[in-house]
């Protein structure tokens, strides 16, 4: 799912201008970057906690010449999934509803 799909899921599921749901994931996405770069951490219950983890300097090499090349430690993001998150994956249960006859269609 890219970020064009997920606006146009709020947009059909909440019923709103596909503008409107667009403000909206910005807004979610921005106040998480926010948060991260805060040093804060993020807890959605049910779904998973963001927060930030210091990568150490290594060595590296140069794929195209083989030179070794010193990468400086730096902050990236961490996604810890939640345990009702980690469950649904594992169940290999369908989250889409189902049509009329019970049936719910098969996933691509």
């Amino acid at each position: 799912m890219t970020k064009a799909d997920l606006i146009e899921e709020v947009s059909r599921v909440v019923e709103m201008t596909r503008k409107e749901a667009e403000v909206i994931v910005e807004a979610i996405f921005d106040s998480i970057v926010r948060s991260l770069r805060g040093g804060d951490k993020i807890e959605i219950r049910g779904f998973g906690s963001f927060r930030t983890r210091q990568r150490q300097p290594r060595v590296g090499r140069n794929p195209r010449s083989g030179e070794q090349v010193v990468i400086p430690e730096k902050l990236v993001p961490h996604f810890k999934p939640g345990k009702a998150l980690r469950e649904a994956v594992d169940a290999q249960v369908p989250v889409a509803s189902s049509d009329a006859s019970g049936n719910t269609p098969p996933s691509a």
